[in-house]
């Protein structure tokens, strides 16, 4: 078990959430699920939490009722292999969602995820100042990140 686990609340769609994040990442597992009893706040046979994995790290789920919401304050950051695989994330999590500014977007479920390129900080990190600010001013004008604009915009 991981030290540090991410805990997300949802009104009542913890187990929606867990199947859907399921199946957008390859490798990942289901978990336990827990069901309120008798004394719980929720319905009885309910689900109270949903334990999952998602490319080695742990989530769980609870159904803790309507009183919070997720904001793009906290959001989960995708380190993806290349445009490929940001592409497939990106169609997959936008589905019901919408999309954000700068690789930024927010799911079904309202939480905010953003989906990022390796290659992405070494372009906006290049040694040329002026290269540089050309990426970072592609990128603002980005919903999905794409490398190809980006490698384009440091070359011009």
């Amino acid at each position: 078990m991981q030290k540090i686990t991410t805990f997300l609340w949802f009104d009542t769609q913890a187990e929606e959430a867990m199947n859907f994040y399921l199946s957008v990442f390859k490798h990942s597992k289901a978990g336990k699920v827990s069901r309120y009893g008798d004394a719980g706040p929720g319905p009885k046979g309910s689900v109270m939490t949903a334990s999952f994995e998602l490319e080695g790290q742990e989530f769980i789920a609870l159904n803790g009722g309507p009183q919070y919401h997720f904001t793009p304050a906290i959001s989960l950051f995708v380190n993806c292999t290349d445009q490929q695989e940001v592409d497939e994330l990106w169609d997959k999590l936008c589905e019901g969602g919408k999309p954000g500014p700068c690789g930024w977007l927010e799911d079904k479920f309202g939480l905010s995820w953003q989906i990022v390129p390796r290659e992405f900080f070494q372009i906006i990190q290049n040694p040329d100042p002026e290269k540089s600010k050309k990426a970072m001013q592609a990128m603002m004008k980005m919903q999905k990140l794409d490398l190809d604009k980006l490698r384009e915009a440091i070359e011009s």
